[in-house]
């Protein structure tokens, strides 16, 4: 019996995260994984939040910046291109509500959602791991339950 476990559990205001995992010897790596990446995504999205970068908004214009582009590594470099134009600058300003401090935080957020938004990635994430194992289950998040 093993006594070893992950359990990270976080509220904030109306934010709340639970992950729990109990790791016995029949655990296998990428469940572990999985629960670690849950966390670390949980964490970096809420991270910008919490510091009053309007996600949504750059989500938006991020998906305007990748859509229709094909994932390739030119392609990745083209767009990135793109990141150092006034409108961008004009966008993350609002996404901050011009507060200048959150400015490369918020470029930040955005360099990461292009990324994203092209099929590339810097961390090893949910649909990385089922891609890599099929067999994985990826827990569906908690929402409304259908009727019986």
């Amino acid at each position: 019996m093993s006594d070893d476990s992950i359990e990270f559990l976080a509220k904030y205001k109306d934010w709340v995260a639970v992950k729990r995992i109990s790791i016995t010897p029949e655990t296998p790596p990428e469940e572990i994984v999985l629960q670690i990446s849950g966390i670390r995504q949980s964490v970096d999205r809420k991270s910008f939040e919490i510091l009053g970068v309007n996600t949504k908004a750059i989500d938006e214009y991020a998906t305007t910046l990748t859509k229709g582009v094909r994932k390739s590594f030119p392609a990745l470099a083209e767009t990135v291109q793109k990141l150092g134009t006034k409108e961008v600058k004009e966008v993350l300003k609002g996404a901050t509500n011009g507060k200048e401090e959150l400015a490369e935080i918020a470029q930040t957020y955005l360099f990461r959602r292009v990324v994203q938004g092209l099929q590339f990635d810097f961390d090893v994430n949910h649909e990385l791991l089922q891609k890599a194992y099929p067999k994985l289950k990826i827990p569906k998040p908690l929402g409304r339950r259908p009727k019986a």
